[in-house]
């Protein structure tokens, strides 16, 4: 059975998140979604939520943005991954558990629950 994907967003790596929030909400008008402490907070524009999250040493993104699927059921997305053959690593997160992986190019992508 294939995960239901209830919303997606683009995360984009930050070096200070309160920079960024402050930067898409005062700058660009766009409306703070949720914020979790300093972990990670999204903020929306009509047609796509942005992830916003400190490049850590901890979560290091070379490339500095990545696509993320919320799912309602993160073990049916684990054994979509295990069928296709995916390579992935999963964590639980401040969000939510967390699946990461990538597309044929390396484009960093994950699912998380909603």
């Amino acid at each position: 059975m294939m995960p239901v994907i209830t919303s997606s967003n683009v995360t984009i790596m930050v070096q200070n998140l309160d920079r960024a929030i402050e930067f898409y909400t005062k700058t660009l008008g766009l409306s703070l979604v949720k914020r979790w402490g300093g972990h990670y907070a999204q903020v929306r524009a009509p047609g796509v939520t942005i992830g916003l999250h400190p490049n850590t040493e901890e979560f290091v993104n070379r490339n500095g943005i990545s696509i993320g699927f919320a799912v309602e059921d993160i073990e049916s997305a684990k054994r979509l991954l295990d069928e296709k053959g995916l390579k992935y690593h999963s964590k639980e997160d401040q969000p939510g558990a967390l699946i990461s992986f990538t597309d044929p190019d390396g484009t960093p992508l994950y699912f998380v629950s909603s």
